[in-house]
Parts: structure tokens; sequence; C-alpha cells
């Protein structure tokens, strides 16, 4: 099953590939669903429409199902498909015009990386009238994509391994001597690198993290190194890893907390300190049915479809009044609440996208030392 991150270790790692061409395209059938082009203009719903979205599956894509697909194809009569498939043969159908989706859910940062690919149509705002009702903030509206969710990568920990103390910071995670036991991070498959941890364990204040001063920050990383048992690459490995007491901390993205708190694993979160990225929505150059793709996404958008979705799945709305629409309970489960969201920070997607290959190279480097 894919993870919610919209396969993050691809277009995180930058795109590639997109050379591949036909071979690419043609290979397609074997990725994810291989729904053909066709069925974008083919029958389907009330209305004998069907608007094709690319997403990532699994029990995210089952959320996104119950809390907007089918809702939407009741209120349009428009049936929705859903393309399972990675950035490079989707680039390279794009390159060649012949996009198999419409409408593409992915990474903002990704986003940005297909604009250097002439991969995206320009927006027309104007035609997604719930930017406006649901108040997406003005930072997550691009000339290319609109901002749905964020994700946020934060500490946790097992609370039965401190004799009752709990991390409150970055500096805490670093500290093995008062907090014992093993960490884990991730690794450039799973995620961007974690140098903003390093800094904020050093004293650098959130605000004043970017540009990364990246030698500090690997002078600060490699003082835990030997206390990191393993690296991540995947959504439920740090969950694996807390629940085997194999570490005491480590971290995670933080919609993964609930489910392991459901498992009876003693585990709990610290924001304080979070790493938000946002994912959002774009379309394809060339996508057959633009009309559907830009009624998908207003649909989508509106503020009590993400409050829905936030039902259905720990995804942090990207509109603020979505958070009202759901109980104290709900609301304060997500790291998105109020009561969190100033104890994080947005990931600069600019500094990350001029210095990624640069720092994943050092990295892995790093690593093996």
């Amino acid at each position: 099953m894919k993870d919610a991150r919209i396969d993050r270790r691809l277009f995180l790692r930058g795109i590639g590939g997109v050379t591949a061409g036909v071979a690419a395209a043609t290979a397609l059938s074997g990725c994810g669903t291989g729904t053909s082009r066709s069925a974008s203009t083919g029958s389907g719903g009330k209305g004998g429409k069907t608007v094709i979205v690319r997403d990532s599956g699994g029990s995210f894509g089952a959320a996104l199902q119950k809390a907007i697909y089918t809702p939407f194809t009741q209120e349009t009569g428009i049936a929705v498909k859903v393309l399972n498939v990675d950035d490079a043969p989707l680039l390279a159908q794009i390159e060649q015009g012949r996009p198999q989706c419409d409408l593409i859910n992915n990474s903002m940062m990704s986003h940005l990386k297909y604009v250097k690919q002439d991969a995206l149509e320009s927006l027309d705002v104007d035609r997604v009238k719930s930017v406006k009702s649901a108040k997406i903030p003005e930072n997550q509206i691009t000339e290319h994509a609109i901002g749905n969710s964020f994700y946020g990568q934060c500490i946790a920990y097992r609370t039965d391994a401190f004799g009752g103390k709990k991390p409150e910071s970055w500096a805490d995670f670093w500290d093995t001597k008062g907090f014992k036991g093993g960490r884990s991070m991730v690794s450039p498959d799973g995620d961007l690198p974690e140098l903003e941890f390093a800094l904020l364990a050093d004293g650098v204040p959130m605000d004043k993290l970017y540009p990364l001063d990246v030698d500090r920050a690997f002078k600060v990383l490699s003082r835990l190194r030997g206390d990191i048992k393993k690296f991540w690459d995947s959504g439920p490995l740090p969950g694996v890893l807390l629940s085997r007491e194999e570490v005491t901390m480590t971290t995670v993205w933080d919609g993964r907390i609930a489910d392991l708190q459901k498992q009876g694993v003693p585990v709990e979160r610290q924001l304080k300190g979070m790493r938000r990225q946002f994912q959002g929505y774009a379309i394809a150059k060339g996508a057959a049915n633009v009309d559907g793709a830009y009624q998908l996404m207003d649909f989508a958008l509106r503020a009590e479809i993400q409050a829905a979705l936030a039902k259905a799945f720990p995804s942090n709305p990207s509109s603020p009044l979505a958070y009202a629409k759901l109980t104290e309970d709900e609301r304060n489960a997500l790291a998105g609440a109020p009561k969190y969201y100033d104890e994080g920070f947005d990931t600069d997607i600019d500094w990350w996208l001029k210095n990624e290959s640069a720092v994943t190279k050092r990295w892995l480097e790093w690593a093996r030392g």
C-alpha cells in the first residue's frame, strides 16, 4: 500500500527520467490503476463525464473516496477515477501531450518541480470559488497550484521510557543522557533530511532557520549519529520501531501517532518545532477535462469538505475555517489545530529546491560515515 504522502520518496529526491519518453508512458499500464487516457471523457456518473485525479491510493485514497470523490459525483454527476502513478512516467506523458490524468494531488514542492518542466496549466483562481470562501492562506495559492492540506514532521516518543518525564523540544531529542534510548530519523528516501531539527536543537530560533546553516546542522547531527539505530524510509516504520522498543524517540509524520495509540502503544507526540509541508492540487498540462478538474478542485477545497476529510483521515486542512467544523476532540487531534499551529514552521521549499541535491549527497556520505 502506498503512503498517504504522495510517493514522497520519489518527488523529494528530485524528478528525473522524463526523457524515458514513450517507454515510460507505455510502462504505465503496470503502474497503479493503469487507467487509460480515453477514460477521462468516457461515460460515468449522471452527466456522462469523468475526471481523473492522481493521488496515492491506500488508506488515504480510501478517505479521499469517502470524503471527496463520492460526494462530488453525487452533487455534480461527474464520475471520478483515480490514477496511482509516479512522477517520472506522468511527466513523460505530459511531455508527449497525453497526460492520463486531469487533476494532480501532490506536494507543493513537487508541483514547483513540475512547473520547471512546463507540466502544469496556469490556474484561473477565479474559477475556484472556494479559495475565498474557505480562506485558503495566500502563501498556499500559486500560479499553478493551491494547497489543500499539510503534514507535520515532529517527535514521537514512548511515554513509559523516561520515568514520567516528557521531551519538550528538539534539544531533548538530542539529550540521550536525560532521555535515554535509541533514536530514529528519516532518510532521504522518506523525506527531506532533518537539518532544521538539528539547528533547533542547537538553539536556532524557528524564525531564523532559513537559509539553513548546513555545516552547523551536520555538526549537530554528528553528535547524535551513534544513537540513531535506524533511518526510516516509510510512514509506518517509526511506529514499528517504537512498538518494538527498538527506540524511545523518533521523528514521525504527525498523523501516524493516532493509529499507534489506538493499538494501545504507549506513545505521544511533541509538536514544538514541527516542520510543515503542504500538498495541493494542480492541473496537468494538456489535461483532457480541464473543466472537471476545476470543479473537483473547487469542491475539495470547501471548508466543510476539508473537515470531512479530516474526520476520515488525520489530514490537516489548509482552510482555517475547516477546524471550526470539527468537534474539539477531532480538532485537537490534528497538528493543524489553532492551539498547535504557532508551535511549528513552514518548510522553505524554495531553499530546498535549490539545495536538496547537494544536501542529500552530503547526508548520504554522513550516514555511511
